[in-house]
């Protein structure tokens, strides 16, 4: 059974980012427009070499790194995660050419990735995808608009193989990424297996965004594929192996997304433990209400069974267990839940002040929302976790 503790090197450098944090990324945070890509953000998360270690580290490392940046920034955090989850494909499953041409701008914060899976139709039933990718006859293609071979990645003959249509919704990044991870329908009726991943450049001829007007700090749209010509030197792995890029993707980053809970759990728990220890009431301070001190065990009891799952988990995938897609599941699964738990503790008590435009507690609250839906929602990680223990009983 893998378990994991972290080395007094990784204890210090968790440290080091929480104050990198606080210091220089939370002011360029708070500059940012919400609903736009903070791209100065994104390019300083590069200088400091955090988005490039997206490609050279493993899991428990990625775990460490959104942790300690959500404790004190949650806007970097997600810029980092999107960064990853947009550009891992490329580094995990490219061509040589593919990661030539993005990485570096992936992992310098001068090039915008994002990871274009859910659509209107498909959301948590990831194989049902609907977006077409149409082969291109020799005729149609050469009737279409012919896009430089320096855009697409062309064929010899610069002509598209396929023609993607349909629509993605609810894409982080989108309209504004430079570059799309795109899953597509290659085979019709095939589920799963039928689903192939291509590398979208965002100034693809017919390729366009609109913005959604979200909760999120961050932007997030809907795509909009008319006949988008894609070759074969933009697909990502294989042909009709798409399903594997997004699994193999999602089993790295769930974990991560646990992780960014456990640190907005953490720093609503702090908040809270200063908060109590200071406030005045009936003739003491809320500390000393046996309620009070009772929930705030509480909250830190399932904040730390939640960050041992998500390193575990973690530490799973890093030395490759077969029973990474379970455990990557039930750290999401258990981390979201709690951090909202955990949040919606802390703002019952501090009372209206933690209702204030502004206030830690305010912001946590409507971030800590969204990571029990997306990559998988809480209901979708416990269908994974009982067809895996149900596989594993098979097994035996």
């Amino acid at each position: 059974m893998p378990a994991f503790s972290l080395e007094p090197a990784q204890t210090v450098w968790g440290a080091e980012l929480r104050a990198l944090a606080a210091d220089r990324l939370r002011p360029l945070a708070e500059k940012g427009e919400p609903g736009h890509v903070n791209r100065p953000l994104v390019a300083e998360l590069g200088r400091l070499g955090l988005s490039a270690r997206l490609f050279t580290s493993g899991a428990l490392d990625l775990c460490l790194m959104r942790e300690s940046l959500a404790y004190a920034c949650t806007e970097a955090e997600t810029a980092l995660a999107l960064q990853g989850l947009g550009a891992h494909p490329v580094h995990a499953h490219g061509t040589p050419a593919q990661r030539e041409r993005w990485l570096p701008g992936a992992a310098d914060g001068t090039a915008v990735a994002a990871f274009a899976l859910s659509e209107p139709g498909a959301g948590s039933d990831a194989a049902a995808l609907s977006l077409r990718a149409e082969p291109g006859s020799a005729d149609s293609a050469r009737s279409a608009t012919v896009v430089p071979a320096a855009s697409l990645g062309a064929e010899p003959d610069g002509l598209a193989r396929w023609r993607l249509t349909g629509e993605k919704c609810w894409i982080s990044n989108a309209p504004e990424a430079d570059f799309y991870t795109v899953f597509a329908r290659t085979t019709p009726g095939a589920g799963a297996r039928g689903v192939t991943a291509f590398l979208v450049p965002a100034d693809r001829p017919g390729l366009t965004g609109t913005a959604l007007d979200m909760l999120s700090p961050h932007p997030i749209g809907s795509l909009g594929f008319d006949a988008v010509p894609v070759t074969a030197d933009d697909v990502l792995g294989e042909v009709d192996r798409g399903f594997r890029v997004a699994m193999s993707t999602l089993n790295l980053f769930r974990p991560s997304v646990g992780a960014f809970a456990v640190g907005m759990a953490q720093a609503a728990l702090d908040a809270t433990l200063d908060h109590t220890a200071r406030r005045d009431a009936f003739g003491g301070t809320l500390r000393d209400l046996q309620t009070v001190a009772h929930q705030v065990a509480e909250m830190a009891l399932r904040t730390e069974a939640a960050r041992l799952m998500v390193y575990a988990a973690a530490t799973a995938y890093d030395e490759g267990a077969p029973d990474v897609p379970r455990r990557a599941a039930m750290a999401k699964l258990l981390a979201t839940e709690t951090a909202q738990y955990v949040v919606d503790a802390a703002v019952q008590l501090h009372g209206a002040r933690a209702l204030r435009r502004g206030h830690l507690l305010e912001h946590l609250y409507r971030e800590v929302r969204a990571p029990r839906i997306y990559e998988g929602a809480s209901e979708v990680q416990r269908g994974i976790i009982a067809k895996e223990l149900y596989a594993s009983l098979e097994d035996r």
